[in-house]
């Protein structure tokens, strides 16, 4: 009998350490800041990595080798206080191609209004009410951007609820002291990053996730001309909202993460395809022209 329970108990701690979403990678770096006590750092990202990994973000269930690809680098630039720090916040998503060892890069993207308090062997904890704990607060709002990013690449506009729970956060969070969750602090912070993702006028740019990663790369490895077709159809997408309005954070993010695969993509494209890709990307993201151009050189990457 006790090693029926002892199974059984095992089978529960499997499953449910298979419902954890998210396989982050978490590092934070101090070498700005001198004359303090290392180790807090160390117990920092400790706490960060297992809040991120073993907190259940959503209602579906994960296999080990469904967790979310990801990575999070924290750069201290200042301690204000003894639980006080300041600095920036690189986050990174990866997104599996089918039939394929290669990770598409999703959103690389840098929060440079980190302020935070951190106490050292204290509990992190979110309160999906308040805004009580800034660090837990930030790090939960980019699961949940994380989370609809994802979830869209799979099915159309399919993380919606998730960029909602993140837009939830910062309408909590418009009295907070810490910087990055107001409009007026700036045209690339949390406040817009949000608002961009849940705005319908940029609604194409959410369809392009879709179909430029399940339609286009996830074909590519079986049918490259036709997934490459479509993801040079999907493109018109982004055109459409570059147009709309040219300086958002969405086009800012998408070219951020998608320039070099872009440029390997159309390496191997038709004459026609490549001239047609390269007057929406040198439209629409004009400062990497110039790496656009290799897209019309015959060379295979």
């Amino acid at each position: 009998m006790p090693k029926v329970i002892l199974i059984i108990a095992l089978i529960c701690c499997s499953i449910v350490a298979a419902g954890q979403e998210f396989r982050c990678n978490v590092s934070v770096s101090s070498s700005r800041v001198e004359g303090t006590y290392k180790q807090v750092f160390e117990s920092m990202r400790t706490d960060i990595y297992e809040f991120m990994n073993n907190r259940k973000w959503s209602d579906n269930v994960f296999t080990t080798d469904e967790r979310i690809e990801c990575t999070i680098f924290i750069q201290i630039t200042e301690q204000v206080s003894s639980d006080e720090f300041k600095g920036t916040m690189q986050v990174q998503l990866n997104r599996p191609i089918f039939n394929s060892s290669y990770d598409s890069p999703l959103l690389n993207i840098k929060d440079n209004d980190l302020q935070f308090r951190y106490v050292e062997f204290q509990p992190m904890e979110f309160d999906e009410t308040s805004n009580s704990n800034p660090l837990t607060n930030i790090l939960a709002y980019y699961a949940n951007v994380l989370l609809g990013f994802d979830y869209d690449t799979y099915s159309p506009l399919g993380g919606s609820v998730y960029f909602q729970k993140a837009r939830d956060i910062v309408n909590r969070s418009q009295n907070a002291r810490e910087k990055g969750w107001r409009a007026f602090e700036g045209n690339f912070n949390r406040f817009w990053l949000i608002e961009n993702l849940t705005n319908k006028a940029y609604g194409p740019f959410r369809e392009l996730l879709y179909r430029y990663h399940r339609l286009g790369l996830d074909v590519m490895a079986e049918k490259p001309d036709i997934g490459r077709s479509e993801i040079a159809d999907a493109l018109k997408n982004m055109q459409r909202v570059y147009r709309a309005k040219p300086d958002t954070y969405v086009n800012r993010i998408f070219f951020d993460a998608k320039s070099d695969e872009l440029v390997n993509v159309f390496s191997k494209g038709s004459t026609d395809e490549k001239g047609r890709v390269m007057v929406i990307l040198t439209e629409c993201d004009p400062s990497n022209a110039g790496k656009y151009e290799k897209i019309l050189d015959q060379k295979i990457f």
